[in-house]
């Protein structure tokens, strides 16, 4: 337990984006005695294996001694977080200053994304098959970036204007150079041509290469301790991967016996788990068909169908924090807090429930019952008051196979802002939690 925050923090600073966060849980598993389901024929009882998804999701499985029919006990989160994603045609210059033009990703406050140090990561795929892998600006000795704003003197105006409205999205472009103001020349752009001179010294890349990259603008910095007592952890990216991270230990910290075990790191949640690589994609379930096709019994649909509705699920997903300076949008009484052990949320979903998975009783009796024989400190909430607004996991998407799902996660202060607030103490009930719940049989 004593490593377990300080390897969280690493986990985080070295996984800003899905696809760092992938390739981590990747080492990790091999390093753990993982193999790539698709290099086996064959597998049985005891073999540890993983298979992945376009560089993004990633699902892990140690088999059990039982028939896949009978189900799989999954630990599902997702990686993707808020973010500025970099569009195809992004360098411009302007007035003498050179910006990367971006699209946000997620659900953000866009003013909160403004005067902060950013740094970009990512990759660029040229068309001769290299892929340039991108991390700028969290060395101490490497440039940032930032979006500028108004200065007050001059905000007249702006300040007058709704939070959602005085920062247009499009206006959410990264200063990435400038170029001296020069009366009468004859050249054009001498600042974005500089920019991409440079792009090409360091990365070999021509500004058409734009066009297959995938890069994310981030908050620059490490994850670090909060507070006199350390006892809080403020860091980027912490919905979701204070969960992912929390999963993943407790799966390689734990054993399959019986049931088949499972840790899903899926993409795409923050915009409604769309894509290839998001849960409403076919990965799950293609993963489980191929684990079935290895199998002694062999591949067979009606196991695949079976199997899917017979597993027990926990999406581990974080909530909304009480907030004692906004008191007003909470259910004190049905609201999580710092410091209370991991929460679970029976139906998530807006107002009236809507996009919600709501879990069963008879579920969460079983999961209480195995959470108190391990001396796990959990409590039950919601997001806020009804009518306040609400938000959605991967829940939803797992349960329409008909499997037991239930939300599970990490209570989170300032959710979706650039830098998040969670519990050391509520990180460690979280992995406890993953961890009891990996052995119901």
């Amino acid at each position: 337990m004593s490593d377990l925050i300080a390897n969280y923090k690493k986990f985080l600073d070295n996984g800003k984006t899905e696809r760092e966060c992938a390739a981590q849980i990747i080492a990790l598993a091999e390093k753990n005695g993982y193999r790539e389901l698709n290099s086996l024929e064959k597998i049985t009882p005891g073999d540890k294996v993983y298979i992945q998804k376009m560089n993004k999701a990633v699902a892990l499985f140690q088999i059990g001694a039982d028939s896949l029919e009978k189900g799989i006990n999954v630990l599902g989160a997702h990686i993707d977080s808020p973010r500025l994603d970099i569009k195809q045609n992004p360098l411009y210059e302007k007035d003498f200053l050179v910006y990367l033009n971006t699209h946000y990703y997620g659900g953000i406050k866009k003013y909160q994304w403004v005067t902060l140090p950013l740094a970009i990561h990512g990759v660029i795929c040229t068309k001769d098959g290299k892929t340039v892998n991108v991390c700028l600006g969290e060395n101490e000795d490497e440039p940032v970036f930032v979006i500028s704003d108004i200065l007050p003197h001059l905000a007249q105006k702006q300040l007058k204007e709704t939070a959602s409205d005085f920062i247009p999205g499009e206006n959410l472009d990264l200063i990435v150079g400038s170029e001296n103001p020069v009366k009468d020349s004859k050249e054009k752009e001498t600042g974005k041509k500089k920019i991409l001179n440079l792009l090409k010294e360091k990365y070999g890349i021509e500004e058409e290469d734009f066009a297959s990259a995938e890069l994310e603008a981030v908050p620059a910095g490490k994850a670090r301790d909060l507070g006199l007592d350390k006892s809080l952890v403020l860091a980027y990216g912490q919905d979701d991967r204070s969960c992912a991270f929390a999963s993943l230990q407790a799966f390689f910290d734990s054993k399959a016996k019986n049931t088949t075990i499972c840790c899903l790191c899926v993409d795409k949640e923050e915009i409604g788990s769309v894509g290839a690589t998001g849960m409403a994609s076919h990965f799950f379930e293609n993963a489980v068909a191929e684990l079935s096709a290895r199998t002694e019994k062999g591949f067979s649909e009606l196991t695949v169908r079976r199997c899917l509705a017979n597993c027990s699920m926990l999406s581990s997903d974080v909530n909304a924090a009480y907030d004692p300076m906004n008191p007003d949008l909470f259910d004190k009484n049905n609201a999580s807090f710092l410091g209370g052990g991991i929460v679970f949320n029976k139906y998530t979903g807006s107002r009236g429930k809507s996009g919600a998975s709501d879990a069963n009783p008879e579920f969460i009796a079983r999961l209480r019952k195995v959470l108190d024989e391990h001396e796990v400190k959990y409590q039950m909430a919601e997001l806020g008051k009804v009518d306040q607004g609400g938000g959605g996991t991967i829940a939803y998407l797992a349960a329409k196979y008909g499997m037991n799902v239930l939300d599970a996660g990490v209570s989170v202060l300032s959710m979706h802002a650039p830098w998040e607030i969670t519990s050391v103490f509520d990180i460690k009930q979280a992995y406890n939690a993953y961890k009891a719940f990996l052995t119901l049989e």
